[in-house]
């Protein structure tokens, strides 16, 4: 496995690549966001630790122009921003995880080898509700032969509500399917991404495909 550390503190770096480097994998230490861009770290990678905070270019923004660019590649925020806030970010911008420093190098680890578990042996699938046809190894939705482009986040809600077609998906549920952890603060956070979604789906129709069930969450009702 070909692991990628994309961070500016040389300490840390040299203790996550010595780490995972004696766990039998190879690791690449990457100083900085310009670097990652330009050496395409994260399309040559099988794994990435990536800092939010570097010079030149942020982690936030080498992670979303990844994505946009396609590249699936599992990635680890490894960061001292850990407010609610900034995990919301980074996951929003395709973050597979989320890790706040200081932490333990065991758990490092440990995450890293979860991810590639998860990435390694994940089946594709596919999801057919009604016309949308949404595909989890290529994270592209057709609507009747239309594709439609969406962000991470609403990728992830709107697999939640195809897996559970026809049924009450809680605000619980989306919280920890797309962020990882329940989510304690204001509901119009998931809300605003459902109305998002909404407006991509819903165009040319009179009523939304996903219901509001009040006080309870959401369901698609496609037929």
């Amino acid at each position: 496995m070909q692991v990628a550390i994309v961070e500016d503190d040389p300490v840390v770096a040299k203790a996550v690549v010595t780490a995972v480097s004696e766990a039998g994998h190879k690791c690449t230490w990457v100083p900085d966001g310009e670097t990652a861009v330009r050496d395409k770290t994260l399309l040559r990678s099988d794994i990435v630790v990536l800092d939010l905070m570097l010079p030149k270019i942020g982690g936030l923004k080498v992670l979303r122009e990844a994505r946009d660019a396609g590249v699936r590649t599992p990635v680890i925020v490894l960061t001292a921003l850990g407010t609610i806030p900034s995990k919301l970010q980074g996951f929003d911008a395709g973050a597979d995880d989320y890790l706040v420093k200081p932490f333990a190098i065991d758990e490092l680890l440990a995450r890293i080898e979860a991810l590639h578990r998860r990435s390694a042996y994940k089946p594709a699938m596919e999801f057919v509700v009604g016309q949308l046809q949404l595909s989890l190894a290529n994270k592209r939705l057709t609507i009747a032969d239309r594709q439609i482009e969406l962000t991470p986040t609403e990728f992830s809600i709107l697999e939640l509500l195809m897996r559970f077609h026809g049924q009450v998906v809680t605000r619980k549920m989306l919280c920890e399917h797309v962020w990882g952890f329940d989510w304690d603060g204001p509901t119009n956070v998931i809300e605003v991404h459902i109305n998002r979604l909404r407006g991509k789906l819903d165009r040319d129709r009179d009523e939304s495909q996903i219901r509001t069930i009040r006080g309870r969450g959401y369901a698609l009702t496609t037929a």
